[in-house]
């Protein structure tokens, strides 16, 4: 059953999460190895490894300049990095990416979809990117769980904040991926639309047995959605783990406390944090 809110937009329904079958693959999703990325003068990534069960959603942390939408252009294909590998679903993509990106998509507020055409239009155009059978059933189904109808047919460049989130929203969700990617998804929304967004990727993630590799600076969304926190901080890793295991690390009692701690190199459980990636290191990658 889903519940319809004043505003027209229905609640999904929270169903049990679709645990891995008894001897599926226990191969990551996601398997990030050494990834290096460096600038001229500056690393955005330097050296980081981590990997992603199947099913899970491990959240990225960290502030603006951290390195985390750089890792996600990597994991996606388009940033290619200075060194190190990415696997997604066991394909290299700096070698094979086009044998795996029909079954991954990306979602941020911050990618507009061409202003001129229509939401049906602009999401035909990427069913037909995705190679997606049945385009048109897609886009009709997405419609009505995503509650696009009544703009629809209305230019992208026409629609509120709130409804252009969910028109990318629905573009993530045009190919049923198995692996998605979210940067900062509820950005700019009204609470009440960022907890509708969270509940329906909430949903999809339980029907499909989905990976989520998220990016936001959403503490509550953070600790609503994830399995699992990576801290970044000037393009390194500080800390991975869950969320209870990070807060008794850091003696803390919320997440954002945890993160403010990393951020700012305070605390017991940041003493490990690096300042500033050594110069020696950006030459040696230039070399």
């Amino acid at each position: 059953m889903a519940a319809v809110g004043g505003d027209g937009l229905v609640s999904p329904s929270r169903v049990p999460l679709v645990r891995a079958p008894a001897g599926a693959s226990t191969r990551p999703a996601i398997a990030v190895e050494g990834l290096t990325k460096a600038y001229k003068t500056s690393l955005a990534v330097n050296d980081i490894s981590f990997s992603v069960a199947p099913g899970s959603v491990t959240a990225l942390l960290g502030g603006n300049g951290a390195g985390k939408t750089t890792t996600i252009g990597m994991v996606m294909g388009l940033v290619a990095p200075t060194r190190g590998t990415v696997r997604v679903l066991g394909v290299d993509m700096a070698r094979n990416r086009y044998a795996v990106l029909h079954r991954m998509n990306f979602e941020s507020p911050y990618v507009d979809m061409p202003h001129r055409l229509t939401v049906r239009q602009n999401l035909r155009v990427f069913a037909n990117l995705y190679g997606v059978k049945r385009g048109e059933d897609r886009i009709a189904e997405l419609a009505a769980s995503l509650a696009l109808d009544e703009f629809i047919d209305r230019q992208a460049g026409m629609l509120s904040a709130g409804q252009k989130t969910r028109v990318a929203l629905a573009k993530a969700l045009i190919n049923t991926p198995e692996v998605l990617l979210l940067d900062e998804p509820t950005a700019s929304l009204d609470p009440d639309t960022a907890d509708w967004i969270r509940a329906e990727l909430e949903a999809y993630r339980s029907t499909h047995g989905a990976t989520i590799l998220l990016a936001s600076h959403n503490m509550a969304e953070v600790e609503r959605l994830s399995d699992r926190v990576i801290i970044m901080r000037r393009g390194e890793i500080i800390a991975d783990d869950t969320i209870p295991a990070l807060l008794a690390r850091f003696g803390r009692s919320s997440l954002e406390d945890v993160f403010l701690d990393v951020a700012r190199a305070r605390g017991h459980g940041a003493e490990a944090a690096v300042d500033a990636a050594p110069a020696d290191a950006i030459a040696e990658i230039g070399r």
